[in-house]
């Protein structure tokens, strides 16, 4: 799975649904197909940006937590149709 992206976005200074927001506005400024890593925090960012996504029809490429900060995730996702 990919650990590199076209882009990146840190939500986690962002409170719901800031983080939803901001997560689509730069997924639909970006072309079909290229991959977003968004940084997020546990809790609701977590539980509703990677579905909401899905709903949205993108396709998530990995989730996982980051190994020096406690509680902050990263989550690829590959923009699709």
């Amino acid at each position: 799975m990919p650990k590199t992206a076209h882009y990146f976005l840190d939500i986690t200074s962002a409170v719901c649904p800031l983080t939803f927001v901001k997560t689509k506005l730069r997924i639909e400024a970006m072309a079909v197909g290229q991959v977003l890593e968004v940084r997020l925090r546990d809790g609701e960012p977590l539980e509703n940006v990677p579905r909401s996504l899905i709903e949205l029809g993108h396709r998530i490429l990995m989730l996982e937590p980051e190994a020096t900060a406690p509680g902050i995730f990263r989550l690829w996702v590959e923009k699709c149709g």
